[in-house]
């Protein structure tokens, strides 16, 4: 008996090592959405508006999950790309994303760039600008002479630091007396005035859905390295999905249980910004904290950096060799690298031309990204229901009806953004 114990402890041990070996797609997807979503958005949200948007974050959050597993279900499904999918399916849809993805790679580049340099403001005292050119340099070097596989060793690491910390600070946080003063006058988010903050939100909550994309890409790779079953490959998918669902809400209660009913308000300075992020958790956890919390955030932030420099470029070198029916790898390899290049030069001037004005261009950012939603997600969606999926692979009425409440909720906060922004 007691030998049979010994073998399944050790069958267990195994099995659950392998499984988190296999894990790092979803990881990385996650780390690439703990960014401004969650350090930004959730806790701004939190911070003006106290728990009144807790259930539209779980909401949009929950809403966005079938667009966002169809790059883990396709490509363990084919053995291929969501990329190759949209190919297959006509030149068209993949020309109609690779233009989207290309705007979308420079802007959001330009906004977590901007946002990690606010950060490194607390350690280093030189100006936003140049401080984003060196983070732009260091993601770069990092990727390249990294590659993936020390992308998804540092994936790992990071998210496991960040988490511990932020649940740490909230649960302390809510043993802290009430900071509401009293002529606080508590302000509704469904007022016209707040449509801009809401979209902007949703957009990048839990991150734009190309990011499937990524996940698709890299659960490749990943495959190159060991193989990857159906049922490990949406453990790690779900995995890193319900923990960015889990820190956005726990990002929230930060900015709800320190910072609402103060009549403090996030400042649009890069530099300002991050020291109030920082106070967040330092007001909780004590002062001397404030160092340690800003390393973790910074990591956390640098992460989601490099993570969306390599998504972005690895999606566009894809599509580029596709278009033009270049498969070979070393032509990727170039056009990697070379988009990387470009990508980030480009991103260097929308920073210059924001002046260190962090919270509009991530707005600006977030935006975009809520509007092109119903895009990405259409694409995803007709893929998951065509016949290069098997019929057991492909979504059935359960994920066809939640594809479609997605679908009519994304379109309904894009007219009503529209109406507001140009007619209202």
């Amino acid at each position: 008996m007691k030998e049979m114990l010994e073998i399944t402890n050790n069958a267990t041990g195994k099995g659950f090592f392998r499984l988190f070996k296999a894990m790092g797609p979803g990881l990385l997807m996650a780390a690439a959405a703990i960014g401004a979503s969650h350090l930004v958005a959730s806790t701004r949200a939190g911070a003006e508006f106290g728990w009144q948007l807790a259930w539209v974050i779980l909401a949009v959050n929950v809403i966005k999950y079938p667009f966002f597993a169809a790059g883990a279900r396709y490509t363990v499904a084919t053995g291929e790309s969501l990329l190759q999918g949209y190919y297959n399916q006509g030149r068209g849809y993949l020309v109609l994303f690779t233009l989207l993805n290309a705007i979308a790679a420079v802007a959001s580049t330009a906004g977590v760039s901007m946002l990690t340099a606010a950060m490194l403001t607390l350690f280093v005292p030189l100006s936003i600008d140049i401080l984003a050119l060196i983070v732009l340099i260091s993601s770069l070097a990092l990727i390249i002479l990294g590659h993936y596989r020390l992308l998804d060793r540092l994936s790992k690491f990071i998210m496991f630091a960040l988490t511990l910390t932020t649940l740490t600070a909230a649960a302390l946080a809510l043993n802290i007396p009430s900071v509401i003063n009293s002529d606080f006058v508590s302000v509704s988010p469904w007022q016209w005035a707040n449509i801009g903050f809401l979209v902007a939100m949703m957009g990048w909550m839990p991150a734009p859905i190309e990011v499937s994309v990524w996940n698709s890409l890299w659960l490749i790779e990943k495959q190159k390295q060991m193989p990857i079953s159906k049922k490990q490959a949406l453990i790690d998918f779900n995995v890193g999905y319900v923990l960015t669902i889990i820190l956005a809400l726990v990002f929230l209660s930060l900015g709800a249980s320190v910072m609402y009913g103060t009549n403090e308000h996030f400042s649009d300075s890069g530099g300002l910004f991050a020291n109030q992020l920082i106070e967040l958790y330092s007001d909780v956890m004590g002062g001397e904290s404030r160092y340690l919390i800003g390393v973790v955030a910074l990591l956390c932030i640098f992460s989601t950096t490099v993570t969306v420099i390599d998504g972005y470029s690895r999606s566009l070198a894809e599509s580029w060799a596709l278009l033009t029916h270049h498969s070979k790898d070393n032509y990727k390899i170039v056009g990697l690298t070379r988009i990387m290049i470009s990508m980030s030069v480009l991103s260097l001037f929308i920073i210059l031309f924001f002046q260190g004005s962090l919270l509009p261009l991530l707005e600006f950012v977030m935006i975009l990204a809520f509007i092109t939603t119903v895009v990405y997600a259409a694409l995803n969606f007709r893929l998951m229901l065509s016949e290069q999926l098997s019929p057991e692979d492909r979504y059935g009425p359960v994920m066809k009806l939640w594809s479609w409440l997605g679908i009519v909720y994304f379109v309904s906060f894009s007219i009503l953004f529209i109406y507001w922004k140009f007619i209202q």
